[in-house]
C-alpha cells in the first residue's frame, strides 16, 4: 500500500495542495477548543477517564488537521485512530460508571462493540447505502441514544445528556453525509460543520461522564 497516496474525498478539495481545504483544516480548532474547555472543568482534571478522553479529543483535532492538509493515507490514520480510540475509551467508562458495573463489564462492552458496530452498520447500510463514508458512525449514535434511554429513570440527567449527545452527533453526521451532494450548489461543502458540531458533541460527552453522580452524590451543575 502506498501510504503517500492522495485522497480526494471532500467537496472543498480541488487540488492536492496543502491548503486545498482551508476551512476543513482550520475548523479542527473546534476539537482543540473543546478539549481546552473540558480541561478547565475541575471535575475533569480529577477524573482519570476524563483526562484520557480530553487528551484524545485534542489528538482528534490534530489528526483531522493533518488529514485535511496532507490528504494522504498515512494522514487518514492519524484522523481515524484517535476517533476510534475515543469511542472505545468512552464506552468502557460509560458502561462501568453509568450502570455501576465492574471493570470487566466495561471491557466486555468494548469487545462486543466490534460485532455490534459491524451488524448495525450492515443493517442500516442495506437501507441507506454508504452515506458518503458516514455509515461507520451510525452505530455510535444509536448506542449513545440507547444508553441514554436506559438511564432516563435511574439517572435522568445523565440519560438526557446522552440523548442530547446522540442528537448532536446525528445532526453532525447529516452534514458529513451531504457534503458531496451539495458541491454544485455549495463548493465549500458541509464537512466543516461536522468538525464544529463533533467538537461540541465530544466535549459535551466528556462533561456528561464527569457529571454523572456516583453513589451518594447528586448531579453536579
Amino acid at each position: 500500500m502506498d501510504w503517500t497516496e492522495q485522497i480526494n474525498a471532500y467537496c472543498e478539495r480541488l487540488d492536492p495542495g496543502y491548503w486545498a481545504e482551508p476551512v476543513n483544516a482550520l475548523t479542527n480548532a473546534a476539537f482543540l477548543l473543546a478539549a481546552l474547555f473540558c480541561w478547565q472543568h475541575p471535575a475533569v482534571r480529577r477524573d482519570a477517564g476524563a483526562v484520557l478522553l480530553t487528551a484524545n479529543l485534542a489528538l482528534i483535532g490534530r489528526g483531522s488537521y493533518l488529514f485535511h492538509t496532507h490528504a494522504t493515507r498515512w494522514a487518514l490514520l492519524t484522523d481515524v485512530v484517535p476517533i476510534q480510540t475515543f469511542i472505545l475509551i468512552y464506552l468502557y467508562f460509560a458502561t462501568k460508571r453509568f450502570f455501576a458495573l465492574p471493570w470487566w463489564a466495561g471491557g466486555g462492552a468494548v469487545v462486543l462493540f466490534f460485532p455490534y458496530a459491524y451488524l448495525a452498520a450492515a443493517g442500516v447500510g442495506a437501507l441507506t447505502g454508504p452515506l458518503n463514508g458516514s455509515l461507520g458512525y451510525v452505530p455510535v449514535a444509536i448506542l449513545i441514544a440507547v444508553y441514554g434511554l436506559l438511564l432516563l429513570r435511574s439517572a435522568p440527567a445523565t440519560g438526557r445528556g446522552l440523548i442530547i449527545g446522540a442528537a448532536i452527533l446525528a445532526l453532525s453526521l447529516t452534514f458529513r453525509t451531504v457534503d458531496a451532494a451539495v458541491c454544485a450548489a455549495l463548493p465549500l461543502g458541509t464537512h466543516f460543520l461536522w468538525h464544529i458540531l463533533n467538537g461540541v458533541m465530544l466535549g459535551w460527552m466528556i462533561l456528561v461522564l464527569v457529571r454523572h453522580p456516583l453513589p451518594g452524590q447528586v448531579w453536579e451543575q
